[in-house]
């Protein structure tokens, strides 16, 4: 199958190992991707904060792009997700046919809703995809303990994005499981974990990780999964130093190195080294 792709600002930064870990996964699932040309920033960062207007302006653009390249739309950052998400639903339900107009008489495309937007863990969770990635597990993930974690965004509103369960999701769960790692039930998965005030409040936001983390040990976690760069970011940068600290990994990284395909330069881009871990449960 082939799919439009808008990595957003974050998976071409900060989240590169998330980008290029997305690519390999797609390509071994037999998922082409195919760029957004001359896509924008979706106004995740300030835009939102900036003028009501821009919140809506920046996701459309992207939304008509992609609508031009006539496949449904993928977007890995939970926030890009979140932002595209909603003014699709809104373009959908005629609540912002102004702006629809204006980008219009700018791209001369006016947006119809013909595409869908949808994030990594829709995709890959569906039946197909499942069963392919079970087929493709070369090392299985055995003995791995994870805690999945989706942060507050990512399945958030339920009645915008739908493909969840927003309180008790279980897509990283089904994926985890189908690379033959071990899932941890605790009750944490999509509390906030402060990425938005890490600027700001940054005492605050230490807290928060430190609430999540000490609780994902609690329950037998030996490391955090996430599909989120402001969560990887923030949980990643905000844990106290040393032994205890638990790694955190993109669940693309884990599906490609549970597929055998080993880029050992992901590894380098974590600060809480996940590399002891991986060789102590023999996976590298």
């Amino acid at each position: 199958m082939r799919i439009s792709y808008y990595p957003g600002c974050s998976l071409h930064s900060t989240a590169r190992e998330y980008d290029a870990s997305t690519k390999v996964v797609c390509n071994a699932l037999g998922i082409e991707l195919a760029e957004v040309e001359d896509w924008n920033c979706c106004g995740a960062s300030s835009g939102h904060a900036t003028s009501p207007y821009l919140q809506q302006a920046l996701p459309l653009r992207n939304l008509v792009l992609a609508e031009q390249q006539g496949d449904d739309l993928l977007v890995p950052c939970a926030a890009c997700y979140q932002n595209l998400k909603l003014v699709d639903y809104q373009a959908k339900r005629g609540a912002i046919r102004e702006i629809i107009q204006d980008l219009k008489e700018i791209t001369g495309h006016a947006y119809q809703g013909s595409i869908m937007v949808r994030h990594p863990l829709e995709l890959f969770q569906q039946k197909d995809h499942l069963n392919s990635l079970r087929q493709k597990v070369t090392r299985p993930l055995a003995g791995l303990c994870l805690a999945p974690y989706y942060g507050c965004y990512l399945v958030r509103p339920g009645e915008v994005v739908a493909f969840d369960d927003p309180e008790q999701p279980e897509a990283l769960a089904r994926i985890l499981i189908r690379l033959g790692a071990g899932v941890t039930d605790w009750s944490y998965q999509t509390d906030c974990c402060g990425g938005s005030l890490a600027l700001t409040k940054t005492d605050l936001a230490v807290a928060l990780v430190s609430n999540l983390v000490d609780h994902a040990r609690e329950a037998g976690a030996e490391a955090l999964v996430t599909a989120c760069p402001m969560c990887m970011a923030n949980l990643d940068t905000r844990q106290n130093a040393g032994p205890a600290a638990l790694p955190v990994f993109y669940i693309t990284e884990l599906m490609a190195l549970a597929m055998g395909i080993n880029q050992d330069d992901w590894w380098a881009k974590h600060l809480v080294d996940p590399v002891p871990l991986l060789r102590q449960k023999r996976l590298i």
